[in-house]
This record gives C-alpha cells, sequence and structure tokens, in this order.
C-alpha cells in the first residue's frame, strides 16, 4: 500500500470470521470511503484459538497484587484503540499508590484518591492491534493503523473543561481520567492499565508512534523523560531565574525521575550537573547518563550545602531539580540555591504532607519555585525525537535495571520497592 492510499480517509476494520466472535478476529481490511477495500492486515500475535480471557495484575487493595483475568473486549467504541503490552514501567506513583499513599492533586479542585480496584501502569509501549470504527490518528495527525508500536499518554483530558479550552497542561484538567491510576478496573472494559497483556485506550487519548531504530528499552521511559519539561520551563524563564548553557544544576534524588533530569540537563548543556543521593549505585549511574559530580547524601546531610558549595567555587546552584517525592527535601533543596536560583518541585506527586517555609527568605532571594505535576503530552514526540537521537551515545537503557513478566509483578514491585538497588523496573507482558 502506497502513501497516497493510507492518506485517504480510511480506517481499519476487523472482519467477521464463521468460526468466532468479533473479538478472537485477526483479519483487518483497510476500508476507503472513495474507493472500497483496498488492503487487508493481520495483527501480530494473534491466534484464532486464543483464550478469550486477558491475564492482569490487579492492585485489589493497598499491598494485595493479585493476578486475575478480564474478559478480551467484545467490541471497540468509535475512535478507541487497542494496544498489545510489550512494556510497562513502575514509576513512584504506581509505589505509593500500593504502599496505601493514594491522596493526588492534592489542594487543588481535582484532588482524587485511588478507587480500588486497578490495574497499575502506566509508562507504557505497546503495539496497536485494534481501533474503533471510524478510526483513529496520532498526536501528531497521523493516521494510527494496525502494528504500529505506540507510547500512549498516561492521561485523558476532557478537552472541555476552562482548562482544557485554554491549552493548558493535562494535569489542570477538572474531569481527567488517568490510566493506572483514576480508572477503576471494576468498570468495563477493564483494561486501563500497562499491568496487563492489553491496553484499552478511550477515544481522545493522546498517543505517540515509536521512531522504528527507537529500541521498546528505551521508549518505555518516554513517559519519565516526557516530565524533563520542567526544564524547558525553567529555560524559557528569565535572569535571575531561568537555566542556560553553562549553569549548575544539582539533582536532588537519584532515582528514576532524577536520573533522568540529569541527563536532559547535561544535554541542554550544563555545565556542571550534581546529583545527591545516599545511594552509591544510583549515583554512579546517574553520573553515567550525565551527572559530574555526585555527592553521596541525604538532603538532611548538614554538610551538604557546604559540598555543594565548595563544588560550585561558592556560588552555589542556578537550577535545584527535587525528585525525592519526600516533603523533607524541599527546604534543603532551597538552601542549595544562588540567590535568584529556580527550584523545580516534580517529585512530591502525593500529599506526604506539609513542610514550614520562610515566605521571607524566598523574596529575600528572589528566589523561584516551579511545580510540575507530570508531563505534557505536547513535550512526547520532542522526547521522542531525543531519546531517537542521543540512544546510541547516552546509554539509557541502563536505566532500566530489572525486568519481569506479567506473572511476576508482585516481585517487580517489591524490586521497584528497594531503593538502594532498583532504579526502573519494568514489566514485560508481551516481550517483542
Amino acid at each position: 500500500m502506497d502513501n497516497a492510499q493510507r492518506s485517504r480517509r480510511h480506517y481499519w476494520i476487523p472482519t467477521p470470521q464463521a468460526d468466532g466472535p468479533l473479538d478472537h478476529q485477526i483479519d483487518y481490511v483497510l476500508f476507503d470511503r472513495h474507493t472500497a477495500w483496498i488492503s487487508r492486515w493481520r495483527a501480530p500475535n494473534y491466534d484464532r484459538s486464543m483464550s478469550r480471557d486477558v491475564l492482569v495484575a490487579e492492585l485489589t487493595a493497598p499491598g494485595s497484587l493479585q493476578l486475575t483475568h478480564y474478559p478480551y473486549p467484545d467490541r471497540l467504541e468509535p475512535g478507541a484503540v487497542l494496544v498489545e503490552m510489550l512494556a510497562s514501567g513502575i514509576c513512584g506513583t504506581d509505589k505509593h499508590t500500593f504502599r496505601g499513599e493514594t491522596e493526588q492533586y492534592a489542594g487543588t479542585e481535582h484532588a482524587s484518591s485511588t478507587p480500588f480496584p486497578i490495574i497499575q501502569g502506566h509508562e507504557n509501549v505497546g503495539r496497536v492491534v485494534a481501533i474503533g470504527e471510524g478510526g483513529a490518528t496520532a498526536f501528531d495527525g497521523t493516521e494510527l493503523i494496525p502494528g504500529d508500536r505506540v507510547v500512549p499518554a498516561p492521561n485523558r483530558a476532557c478537552g472541555q473543561c476552562r482548562y482544557c479550552r485554554q491549552d493548558f497542561p493535562y494535569y489542570f484538567c477538572r474531569n481527567l481520567e488517568n490510566y493506572g491510576n483514576s480508572l477503576t478496573s471494576a468498570e468495563p472494559p477493564h483494561l486501563f492499565g500497562g499491568f496487563a497483556e492489553y491496553l484499552y485506550l478511550r477515544p481522545g487519548t493522546p498517543v505517540f508512534k515509536v521512531p522504528e531504530a527507537l529500541p521498546t528499552g528505551v521508549a518505555v521511559l518516554t513517559e519519565l523523560f516526557a516530565v524533563t519539561h520542567s526544564l524547558d520551563l525553567v529555560r524559557a524563564a528569565p535572569r535571575p531565574g531561568g537555566f542556560a548553557p553553562g549553569d549548575t544544576v544539582v539533582i536532588m534524588g537519584a532515582g528514576p525521575v532524577g536520573l533522568v533530569h540529569a541527563a536532559k540537563a547535561a544535554l541542554m548543556g550544563a555545565e556542571r550537573v550534581i546529583a545527591v543521593d545516599p545511594y552509591r549505585r544510583r549515583g554512579d549511574l546517574t553520573a553515567e547518563l550525565g551527572a559530574t559530580d555526585v555527592i553521596e547524601a541525604t538532603a538532611a546531610d548538614p554538610t551538604l550545602t557546604g559540598q555543594v558549595r565548595e563544588l560550585t567555587e561558592g556560588r552555589l546552584a542556578d537550577v535545584v531539580v527535587d525528585a525525592t517525592g519526600h516533603p523533607d527535601s524541599f527546604v534543603p533543596s532551597l538552601d542549595l540555591l544562588r540567590d535568584g536560583g529556580t527550584l523545580v518541585e516534580v517529585g512530591a506527586f502525593v500529599d506526604l504532607g506539609p513542610v514550614p517555609v520562610n515566605p521571607a527568605a524566598l523574596l529575600g532571594r528572589n528566589l523561584t519555585i516551579i511545580g510540575v505535576a507530570g508531563e505534557d503530552a505536547r513535550a512526547y514526540d520532542r522526547t521522542l525525537a531525543m531519546l531517537n537521537e542521543h540512544h546510541e551515545r547516552v546509554p539509557f537503557h541502563r536505566a532500566v535495571t530489572h525486568q519481569f513478566p506479567l506473572t511476576e509483578a508482585e516481585t517487580a514491585m517489591q524490586t521497584a520497592l528497594g531503593a538502594d538497588d532498583a532504579m526502573k523496573v519494568v514489566i514485560t507482558p508481551n516481550p517483542g
């Protein structure tokens, strides 16, 4: 099929078979409204004798991760997309939820708590296997077809509230749906998270095509790297804040979120990238991806500010990224900034309580604080392009320290909780 044929108004339709219901069909025809049937495609890994059940790892309550089955979707609503899951990363949010720390977007009009049971997993890579009537497009406007390898956004904004109408990032949406997070698996078609053999994407979910040369083991980091649009926001700010090549960036907490911010800061031209973390292995890995210096310490270490001051010849940091996920690191992060510097708070997604801050110190030192509640859908395509451009030179794949099959989801979660040993832990429901 040539590009001219692909550009016409058409969509993929599963063709009925006499020996099974629609949900088991493996043959698709490309229907063009002007020229009728023009192509046939067979979905990968489909077998007419396959079980109708879809294996999932369901979090029924905090600490209770159970393997169970749900029906393969009988039909897709118009514009919906069914994805065969290749890889799903365990996020810090997943770990918080597993531990029972479930209050999110605290202090906003759309604060929420996890609606158990859920299928976790929102850092996803998969392959399109079915599309609802009328077809669907990727975020860049190109047509999605079965066989496309994609990264779906973890969130579906309503498009109707005042924030959506004004083109705010998704996390401002007042009717937000979060895959692997706010959509309960108790409601059909159940498959709303990546810890499953298949992921059901509702119409309007942003979906991004993965460059052909980008390995799945790197593409699974896309959602995580998209959060580093935080540094793009800082770069756009004027002095005395902001970021420019040659600046110093401190990463407080060298977990997965800190790791990708270190890599991004290095690619943006930071002269020094200083990682602060109590675990040597995490610090060493961050150095592989871009950190110039590693301080083995916690945020509470009384010598920390002095160590940063020594590394920066007394100037301290232009930018500090607080990525620990714990409120106790917030004030120490402010202490590492030069006057006029910028703090990016990107780790405290779950409400673990307040900390005292002196506003007079913020004002007197002309500090800027930027809170970033997640990635931005507009950052995905350029993030995928960045990963594709640099993955052969920068060992992004080293961020994935452990992989487990779906049947070992409980072991995967327990491994991810071991901060001293694990960085990014990935579940591979259908390795390919």
